[in-house]
């Protein structure tokens, strides 16, 4: 599971430095590259397998339900499969300009996959999470967890 978040530097070409501790996922999954679509303001990495369960049930929504068609729109077309190199993913134009990242990053852990955000958008996001925390802490309380 992908935890934890470390802020890190893009390149110019757009590469980005893999954690450690997310490269051990990769490693103990035998994963070598990743599937990064966009998702609410940042990306959204996957392994490869886990990306094929979205896929499969991606594939069994109505063809003609308007919110399947918007999330095979937005979120499906807009995945990429990356190569992990040299403990670094290079990330498209494409992929950069879609969540508006520049050169500071942050990567946030999410289980099954992990987040790509700009810096500034992550603190603004983080602040309202933080803020909105306690009233999700009891459905999630009611939830079990």
């Amino acid at each position: 599971m992908f935890r934890g978040r470390s802020e890190h530097n893009l390149d110019e070409k757009g590469r980005l430095a893999i954690p450690a501790r997310f490269k051990e996922v990769l490693d103990q999954k035998n994963e070598d590259s990743l599937v990064i679509t966009n998702q609410d303001g940042c990306l959204w990495a996957f392994t490869r397998d886990d990306w094929n369960v979205i896929e499969e049930k991606a594939a069994s929504l109505p063809q003609f339900d308007q919110a399947a068609i918007s999330y095979i729109r937005y979120f499906i077309s807009g995945a990429e499969v990356c190569t992990v190199k040299n403990g670094r993913v290079t990330l498209s134009q494409h992929l950069r300009k879609t969540a508006t990242l520049d050169k500071e990053v942050v990567l946030v852990g999410g289980l099954k996959r992990f987040e790509i955000w700009d810096r500034r958008k992550w603190e603004e996001e983080f602040q309202r999470a933080k803020a909105v925390f306690p009233k999700v802490s009891q459905a999630l309380a009611d939830l079990g967890i």
